[in-house]
């Protein structure tokens, strides 16, 4: 790491010595990158949720950053390189307040405002509790970027406008970094559960059947009980989550319902719900996405589209948790419910066909790129023991009132490293994404159709589902 960091030491004096004009862009981005890794770092207690911004990034600390733009919006690109000042709007101030908004890396929420008068709000967090790694969400919202210019150059696609939600990710140093602010949004499990998973929708239309705190404490019951003397006198996983089905009814119909009141309104939302998660669910297949419980997914309650969020368990990683990951995407009951009478036929399938078409015909651009991702020294996208473990501990009350765009290896280590073993781990993860395009499951290959139908059947598995960590809650 030292060595890469002399190497763009001595990158920057080459490009600091060329110009005064270059010099001065340098030393005005540094001051901004060094002011928002101050505004990660400070202390702020989690009960505070409301306070100044520290004295040194106060607005007559952080003034004449005109080379400068606010960096989790996008630019017009500039055909001559030169980005001119008075050409785009630049960074002017933070305001003075900021937010805590919850969460183990105590992130805030900050505005900034820029040279228009436009006010940003931002994601600042730090990892330095977790061991996160921001780098991983840039580059997968870098790869989700593509996919949506491949999934706009296709007619098919293109016409039913299917893409994937994407947000700005910046990060700073390998722990701290910054986040575009989804407007508009809240997570599902918000919705479906309440902040503290004790209400919700589901209270609210079903108060007499079980909490989805009973749900959980059922199934984790049933699975502490799996022991030869035990298993005749407690019921199994299957058991136990058929009896939490049947004591659990989905709700999310409701939310349209709700949030569009207008006939056509409420069915072109219902449809745009429907392909997003159709999108979401082949892409996140194809890089292995995992971690996907309710609290990593948005729903914008304006387009009703669906974001996911917090993307640190990818490239299949998420069956190297301490309770391995068996389904390839979130496709639980209460998902499905949102789709209407149809469920998970009609437009979510033919979304799922479509997109899976797209991912195919593109399969050698896809593999460049993840195959750069992968072999990226910057970065390690593999998990760490303790990262392992923090993805499963259990916090069952943990409040959820955010939009955060959110030693050892487990399994697979040294990649990115440039050994020999590193080398061959992601060699292997490269030849199940190729599997994953050819359309190889279980070591037969299918078609599109057959595919899809696959990775449907498995994501609603209930043989599965009862068995995933009780934290991700299938029951929802």
């Amino acid at each position: 790491d030292d060595e890469k960091v002399g190497a763009a030491k001595q990158l920057l004096e080459k490009v600091r010595a060329k110009s005064k004009h270059r010099a001065t862009i340098i030393a005005e981005v540094n001051t901004m990158v060094e002011a928002y890794i101050t505004l990660a770092q400070c202390a702020l207690p989690k009960d505070d949720k409301d306070k100044k911004i520290p004295q040194e990034l106060r607005k007559r600390r952080l003034q004449c950053l005109r080379s400068v733009p606010v960096v989790t919006t996008t630019l017009p690109l500039d055909y001559t390189s030169t980005y001119a000042l008075g050409t785009f709007p630049h960074f002017l101030h933070f305001e003075e307040r900021v937010q805590n908004v919850g969460g183990i890396n105590v992130p805030k929420l900050v505005e900034c405002v820029d040279s228009d008068g436009r006010r940003h709000k931002q994601l600042v967090k730090t990892g330095q509790a977790t061991s996160d790694d921001m780098r991983q969400d840039s580059v997968m919202e870098q790869l989700f970027e593509v996919v949506n210019q491949l999934l706009s150059a296709n007619p098919e696609t293109r016409k039913r406008h299917l893409s994937i939600r994407t947000y700005k990710v910046v990060p700073l140093t390998p722990r701290d970094g910054l986040l575009e602010w989804v407007e508009n949004t809240e997570p599902l499990a918000v919705y479906l559960m309440g902040p503290n998973r004790q209400g919700g929708a589901h209270l609210r239309y079903h108060p007499q059947e079980w909490s989805s705190r009973k749900c959980r404490d059922h199934l984790a019951s049933a699975i502490s009980s799996v022991d030869p003397s035990t298993a005749a006198s407690k019921p199994t996983h299957s058991q136990a989550f058929q009896t939490i089905c049947e004591n659990f009814s989905p709700v999310m119909h409701h939310f349209f319902l709700e949030r569009f009141q207008q006939p056509v309104e409420w069915y072109m939302k219902r449809l745009a719900y429907t392909r997003s998660v159709g999108v979401n669910s082949m892409v996140g297949f194809l890089v292995g996405l995992g971690d996907r419980h309710s609290a990593n997914i948005l729903l914008d309650t304006h387009s009703a589209e669906v974001v996911h969020i917090d993307l640190g368990v990818a490239f299949d990683q998420g069956k190297c948790l301490q309770t391995p990951e068996l389904v390839p995407f979130r496709l639980t009951r209460d998902i499905v419910d949102g789709m209407g009478v149809t469920g998970v036929e009609g437009p979510m399938r033919r979304t799922c066909e479509k997109t899976i078409q797209v991912l195919r015909a593109n399969k050698e651009v896809l593999l460049t790129i993840i195959e750069v991702f992968i072999h990226d020294p910057l970065y390690k996208w593999t998990l760490t023991t303790a990262r392992a473990l923090r993805r499963q501990e259990d916090e069952p009350e943990a409040p959820l009132v955010i939009s955060e765009a959110q030693a050892g290896s487990v399994a697979i280590k040294g990649a990115g490293d440039g050994s020999m073993h590193g080398n061959a781990d992601a060699a292997r993860v490269l030849g199940r994404i190729r599997q994953k395009l050819d359309g190889y499951e279980d070591g037969e290959m299918l078609s599109v159709q057959g595919q899809v139908q696959r990775l449907i059947q498995d994501a609603r598995d209930p043989e599965k589902l009862c068995r995933m960590y009780v934290g991700w809650a299938a029951w929802v």
